[in-house]
């Protein structure tokens, strides 16, 4: 018996003694073939974890050649940053002869982990992934490592599983930004970012933190909230502006946080960056589509997607071993606009 992750149409059909044609009329529940066999193959091929590849059929069929596909989730497709990752993926991949299948988790573990299995089952010859913010659990992806496929995590990494991965300098972006801000004039800085179970929303939290100690300041539990939003940062922005002693700055997690703190400190009377400085964390097209435009961290987005599949090409073609768990880094700039002085 072959090993269960590779196992082939031909290795149940020799291992229960009929033909490839009746395991494949079986699988397809063709009438042909007895409703005990039809059971009796597609049993076998569950616990050995088979599954038809359903685009090589469909290739076969129309007689072009089975192409070399790469499956990658996204958490949200409408996401600039996550769509100029997708972008950089896709250029490098068809330069070396690969083609996408792209799928939204959505930021639902439920459906991320349906999502890996059906990549599973469609064979493809590896994953992209930036998993959902609600994952905790980290069973589908080790799954995937035990069964040969190769994984690459991209800007939300998991810990959890010894993958290659892609990030952005959370950190020292975070740091530059805040250090910005303190060097114009900002004396109290509040920090609008992600759960700290997530690492970027831990490395952007300590970046933010080690630039106030640095500069004798220290962090205030009532300046740091957990938001990563524009409807939620546009909901607290009042009730973090009325305490005493307000900010007079805020770095936030990414931009679309940034603008939702631009329009309600401006609805509040405030003026930017006069009276209020913000900083963001992405550079997208939104933020030279505000007023004024927003001091950001450019993520370089594409970058980051041209080095994940690059690294998952390598592994699939045998230029990096499955094994090899590579750590790349792209380094972040700060843009300074209107949002700061």
């Amino acid at each position: 018996m072959s090993d269960s992750a590779n196992i082939t149409m031909k290795d149940i059909a020799r291992d229960l003694g009929v033909s490839v044609a009746t395991v494949s009329r079986a699988l397809k529940d063709s009438p042909r073939i007895s409703a005990e066999k039809r059971e009796e193959i597609k049993r076998y091929a569950r616990e050995h974890n088979f599954f038809p590849n359903m685009i090589a059929e469909s290739l076969r069929k129309s007689k072009v050649q089975p192409l070399k596909i790469i499956g990658v989730i996204i958490p949200q497709l409408t996401h600039y940053y996550f769509s100029s990752i997708l972008s950089g993926i896709e250029e490098e991949a068809s330069a070396r002869g690969y083609r996408l299948m792209v799928a939204q988790s959505a930021e639902k573990y439920e459906r991320e982990v349906r999502i890996c299995q059906s990549f599973y089952e469609n064979k493809v010859c590896g994953i992209i992934v930036s998993q959902a913010k609600n994952t905790s659990k980290y069973d589908h992806f080790q799954k995937l490592i035990d069964q040969g496929v190769p994984l690459v995590f991209f800007d939300r990494i998991c810990t959890g599983v010894n993958a290659s991965r892609v990030v952005v300098d959370d950190y020292m972006g975070a740091y530059a930004a805040v250090t910005h801000l303190i060097d114009t004039g900002c004396k109290r800085i509040a920090y609008y970012g992600t759960s700290l179970t997530m690492e970027i929303g831990k490395n952007r939290y300590n970046g933010y933190r080690d630039a106030l100690l640095k500069h004798g300041m220290k962090p205030e539990d009532r300046l740091i909230r957990t938001c990563d939003n524009r409807s939620d940062a546009e909901a607290i922005t009042p009730d973090v502006m009325s305490i005493t002693n307000p900010p007079d700055a805020f770095f936030a997690v990414n931009d679309d946080t940034a603008i939702g703190i631009l329009y309600s400190v401006k609805r509040l009377g405030f003026h930017v960056p006069d009276d209020i400085s913000i900083c963001g964390f992405t550079n997208g097209q939104r933020a030279i589509a505000c007023d004024p435009m927003l001091t950001t961290v450019e993520q370089r987005g594409t970058r980051v997607g041209e080095e994940a599949a690059n690294i998952l090409i390598d592994q699939v073609e045998g230029a990096l071993p499955k094994d090899k768990v590579e750590k790349r880094v792209v380094r972040t700039r700060l843009i300074v606009r209107g949002t700061t002085r």
